[in-house]
């Protein structure tokens, strides 16, 4: 069982991550990393959805004061917090899922992963992307980013997961 210190470490780890590393960085192509939605997609299965919807929202406003982008990444946190009930509902193992552990990669594999968070990035960057340019004759340029910015974000999202957490010991 986790102790109430790791999450907000997780928390401090995750926004400084993003705010001092992952914002300076320019990989070209309208590519923008945005890890944070990794935090959303870790909270554990058993939140109910104000708090869910309050620590997106919470996650998001720090990182839009410190990005300058007026409630850009508060929105698409949201618009994320939103869709990943109904997503992680209709990926559920037929036993449910065990409230006390956290949806890690390392936990429920990289299938589950693709097939859950794969989805809550797309959503959460065309949110992000089209409230962005919220222009229609962008349109191919924002799926274009839409597109990349989550690819390298997935990626990105794995190895840090397989760097930060440990593998479960099998009693």
């Amino acid at each position: 069982m986790e102790t109430v210190i790791m999450p907000i470490l997780r928390f401090l780890g995750v926004f400084m991550l993003q705010v001092f590393v992952f914002n300076a960085l320019e990989p070209g192509f309208g590519i923008h990393i945005m890890i944070y939605p990794l935090f959303i997609a870790l909270l554990p299965f058993n939140n109910n959805v104000f708090s869910m919807l309050t620590i997106s929202f919470f996650l998001g406003f720090i990182i839009d004061i410190f990005s300058n982008t007026f409630g850009l990444h508060s929105s698409a946190a949201l618009a994320m917090a939103i869709a990943r009930p109904p997503i992680y509902n209709n990926f559920s193992p037929r036993d449910g899922y065990d409230n006390l552990k956290l949806p890690t990669i390392l936990r429920m594999g990289f299938r589950w992963h693709l097939v859950t968070f794969g989805p809550l990035l797309l959503i959460h960057h065309l949110w992000f992307f089209a409230l962005e340019s919220f222009r229609l004759d962008e349109l191919f340029f924002t799926l274009k980013k839409t597109f990349l910015s989550a690819f390298i974000t997935f990626i990105v999202c794995m190895i840090l997961q397989y760097i930060f957490f440990k593998k479960e010991k099998s009693r």
